[in-house]
């Protein structure tokens, strides 16, 4: 006899398809960020090698390898969640599975975000002068914070 993994929800699945349906959610949402993520970073490798880098000051090429660094470890932190399932597969472990990827996920989203807000302090810097650089990133970081954040959590609280 199968049990309902959660009666009061409206849905009649058990664990095992509650399992296979967050996994499945997980790799679209995955599958949305991972791209971007990926062009960002590939970007970013190739700042270095164009002419104009020379004329960077110090903090602009430091805040640029950081950027890197960043969008590197976003990128992985997106893509664990492969290696993960590869490992995992056909062990019985999707409950494992799905909680660790989320938690990979949220962490590569974290980093994205420092990329994006990053990459307007750099470019505004550029452009405009350190203030506006400052400004910019930290516009951004706090546009992200609601949109991916503040908006989740109050949706998630009003739900309940």
């Amino acid at each position: 006899m199968t049990h309902d993994a959660d009666p009061t929800d409206g849905r009649r699945e058990t664990v095992d398809e509650r399992m296979d349906r967050n996994w499945n959610e997980l790799l679209q949402e995955l599958r949305v960020a991972q791209t971007g993520v990926q062009i960002l970073t590939g970007f970013l490798l190739t700042v270095p090698f164009q002419s104009r880098f020379t004329e960077l000051d110090g903090y602009q090429r430091s805040v640029c390898l950081v950027l890197v660094v960043l969008a590197i470890t976003a990128t992985a932190l997106i893509v664990a969640p492969v290696s993960l399932h590869r490992v995992l597969f056909r062990r019985h472990r999707k409950e494992s599975l799905v909680a660790h990827a989320d938690r990979l996920a949220q962490a590569g989203l974290a980093a994205l975000a420092l990329v994006l807000g990053g990459s307007a302090l750099l470019l505004f810097d550029i452009v405009l002068g350190r203030a506006a650089g400052v400004v910019a990133g930290a516009t951004v970081l706090l546009v992200l914070a609601v949109l991916w954040v503040v908006v989740p959590v109050r949706l998630a609280r009003a739900a309940r």
